[in-house]
């Protein structure tokens, strides 16, 4: 990465703490503080730039970030196996394009309780439901089973011809309906922070 791009690529940085401290982008003459410039005209430079990268549009006559100012870089692929050298090679990607196909019908959920930790699903996680009414065996479903909502693992039985909720974790058994089961959703991803 060339001094260049390093510059501009802090100036990034300090626009994206702007962004996230005030939930605006700051005006040019607040951007001149900002970035120590001298200039509007260097301000102007500085903006088309990150329009033509996409980091920012024009709307209306006003800037706006677009999603990939948003976004994180990818620097690479990284073997989980035997040590290599890592190869940087920077993309950007947004976490709601990898995980959201449909952004319109999806929604967050924070899950509580143990009942899903055998397939990786732990209490505090955030999952991203994609609204559904329908659901395929093996699909994890957000679904309300005689008037209670529950996280569950959707399944069928052909030869009985019923339809059933199953936990992951032994300690909890299989939901069947005494009245209802309503599928309202899909579970497409599940995102955990790290401490």
């Amino acid at each position: 990465m060339t001094k260049g791009e390093n510059m501009t690529t802090d100036r990034l940085n300090i626009l994206k703490k702007f962004f996230k401290k005030n939930r605006r982008l700051p005006s040019y003459s607040e951007m001149l503080k900002l970035f120590g410039f001298s200039s509007k005209n260097a301000v102007f430079k500085l903006i088309n730039k990150w329009v033509e990268a996409n980091f920012l549009k024009k709307e209306n006559g006003k800037l706006a970030p677009t999603s990939k100012f948003f976004a994180l870089p990818i620097l690479g692929n990284i073997k989980a196996g035997f040590p290599i050298l890592a190869e940087e090679n920077k993309n950007y990607l947004t976490l709601d394009e990898y995980l959201i196909e449909d952004p319109q019908s999806s929604f967050l959920l924070k899950v509580s309780g143990d009942s899903m930790i055998g397939i990786g699903i732990f209490e505090g996680d955030i999952v991203i439901i994609e609204k559904k009414k329908e659901a395929f065996t093996g699909d994890i479903v957000l679904a309300q089973i005689d008037n209670e909502w529950t996280l569950k693992i959707f399944k069928k039985d052909r030869l009985k011809k019923i339809i059933f909720l199953e936990a992951a974790n032994p300690r909890y058994p299989p939901f069947y309906p005494q009245n209802e089961l309503q599928i309202y959703g899909v579970v497409r991803a599940v995102i955990r922070k790290i401490n």
